[in-house]
Order: structure tokens, then C-alpha cells, then sequence
């Protein structure tokens, strides 16, 4: 039965709630593109020539103006490298909820009657896997001298030190850079799944320097502080730029004006992932003496049972 709407007042009032919820949804989804862009490391350049969309419509979009089509979200979506309803969903797409998707998609029929049974609220057959030891990561953003502290330490320690970005491009057969050219902010995460699983394999005593937006993936962040003991090595984000013009390197942020806006963007949409890890190594104001220095006690207060949270 179709109960016909009272004239006048009602039918306004109606069109106005709609347009209050339009306007609220379109704020949203610009704050999802905008978090989802700095979390993967991206500026709003290097998204608008990933996706094709004009670098001026994105800035619209991100301030709540634009009205995508369904056309122009799959290209944003696939630039970023991440499923449509993460963007469009009446919530944000939790880092679990994505973590539990991906798991599912991956896991074996075996696997998931067990995690069946386990929601029914049915006792757990399996307890998780204990961390290997004598394994551990470092995270953080580019500049903070994951790699160069990590070589140090390693030699110090005797431990095998791996670059996963070197492993990346050993796997792909070309550089980092032509990944990215060829297939993405997509391809390249798969790629860095793969290749961290294969080091995962690896025996220890086992240092590993990450990429920056390794924490980005749910998937791939879970493996790494399954397999790893983590240490967050930051700086000061003028440091951070130092150190990366330093090293001639300015990914994402070419021909950025505002590179340290952009800079202090992806730090603030990382740093609760970089917050998860077992300890915090802050080299500001520090010589490499003195930041290697307490690299190695780090790493030696993880041997002794001593580190992390």
C-alpha cells in the first residue's frame, strides 16, 4: 500500500534531510580519498596522473564539492589501489575489516569452516603462531635512515640485512620506480606481499629495512608484526626532508611546492600504524653513532626478552 506524503511542508523538508545527507556523504567520501591518498604516500599530483583525473577536480572532491561519477571513483580507486567500497561504504572500511578480507580471499576451505566455527562462538582449534626470533623490522618513513642504520646494525650483530625493496625489484626484475610506471600503486603492493613472504622464509638472525607505505596494506602490515619483532624508527619531519633531498629523492612529492605539507600529511595518516610497532627509535637530533647505537640495544633488548610492549 502507498501512503501519498502530506503536501507543502513535508515534502520540503524531505528534499532538504536528502541534500543535508548528500552534502554529508560527499564531505566523507573527500576525507576517505584525501586519508586513503596520504596513507599510501601519494600527493594529489602523483594521484591526478595515476588516475587521470584532473589534480583541480581531486582538490574539489577532497573539500567535499565534487560529484564523482561512478567512472571517474574506479579510476581514483584503482590509482590508489584499493577496492571501490572502501570509499563508498556507510562506514570506513576498518583496517581489520580489510585485513579479514584479504585473509579470506586467500585462505584455504579448511581455513574458513574453522573461522566459521570460531564466530559461532565455538572454542579456537589453534592458537596463533609464536614470533620467530632473532627477526627483526624497521618501519617508518623515507628519510629517517632505516636502511643505513640497518646495515650498521646488522654488521654489528653478525645478522643477515635485507633491503625489501631490493627484494621487490629482484622479484619483478626491474626497479621500483618502472613497478609503479607499469603496474601501480596495486601491482607494486602485491609485489611487496609476495616478496616479504619470501623473506619470511628466510633463516635468522634476519634485519629488515621496509618501505614507508608497507603499513598501508592490512595484509602485508600483519604478516610483518606476525614475523617480526618492529621498531619505528622517526624523526622530526624537517629531518625527514633533509635527509630525502638529500639523497636526491623526493617520491611522492616531484615538483611538489608544497612538499612538507604533503610530507606532514602522510606522516599524520601513518603514524597510528607506525604506533603498533614493539618499540620506537627516534633519531632526531642524533648523530648515526648515536642512532645505531640504540638500534643495536634495541635489538639486543628483543634477545634478551627484555623489548617491546
Amino acid at each position: 500500500m502507498t501512503i501519498a506524503s502530506p503536501p507543502g511542508a513535508h515534502a520540503s523538508n524531505g528534499t532538504s534531510q536528502e541534500g543535508a545527507s548528500d552534502r554529508a556523504f560527499l564531505n566523507e567520501l573527500g576525507q576517505r580519498v584525501r586519508k586513503m591518498r596520504a596513507l599510501r604516500g601519494m600527493s594529489r599530483r602523483s594521484l591526478a596522473l595515476a588516475s587521470g583525473v584532473s589534480e583541480r577536480y581531486l582538490a574539489q572532491l577532497e573539500a567535499g564539492e565534487g560529484n564523482l561519477s561512478i567512472i571517474l571513483l574506479r579510476r581514483i580507486t584503482r590509482a590508489l589501489g584499493a577496492p571501490i567500497e572502501d570509499l563508498v561504504g556507510d562506514e570506513a572500511a576498518l583496517p581489520e575489516r580489510v585485513l579479514l578480507r584479504g585473509l579470506l580471499a586467500r585462505a584455504s576451505p579448511q581455513s574458513i569452516e574453522i573461522v566459521k566455527a570460531v564466530l559461532r562462538g565455538e572454542k579456537p582449534r589453534h592458537s596463533p603462531p609464536a614470533r620467530s626470533e632473532s627477526r627483526v623490522a624497521l618501519i617508518g618513513l623515507r628519510g629517517a635512515g632505516k636502511t643505513t642504520l640497518g646495515r650498521i646494525a646488522a654488521q654489528r650483530l653478525g645478522w643477515t640485512f635485507v633491503e625489501l625493496n631490493h627484494e621487490i625489484e629482484r622479484l619483478a626484475g626491474f626497479s621500483v620506480t618502472e613497478i609503479f610506471k607499469l603496474y601501480g600503486q596495486e601491482g607494486y603492493r602485491k609485489l611487496e606481499l609476495r616478496a616479504l613472504q619470501i623473506v619470511t622464509e628466510r633463516p635468522p638472525p634476519l634485519l629488515l629495512a621496509t618501505a614507508g607505505g608497507l603499513v598501508a596494506e592490512p595484509l602485508t602490515f600483519d604478516l610483518l608484526l606476525r614475523g617480526f619483532d618492529t621498531i619505528w624508527v622517526k624523526a622530526r619531519p624537517d629531518e625527514h626532508m633533509a635527509r630525502v633531498r638529500e639523497q636526491g629523492d623526493l617520491r611522492p612529492m616531484a615538483a611538489e611546492n608544497d612538499a612538507m605539507t604533503e610530507l606532514m600529511a602522510i606522516l599524520a595518516g601513518r603514524e597510528p600504524y607506525y604506533a603498533r610497532a614493539d618499540a620506537v627509535l627516534d633519531t632526531s637530533g642524533r648523530t648515526m653513532k648515536e642512532s645505531a647505537d640504540g638500534l643495536v640495544r634495541l635489538i639486543e633488548d628483543f634477545e634478551k626478552g627484555i623489548g617491546g610492549r
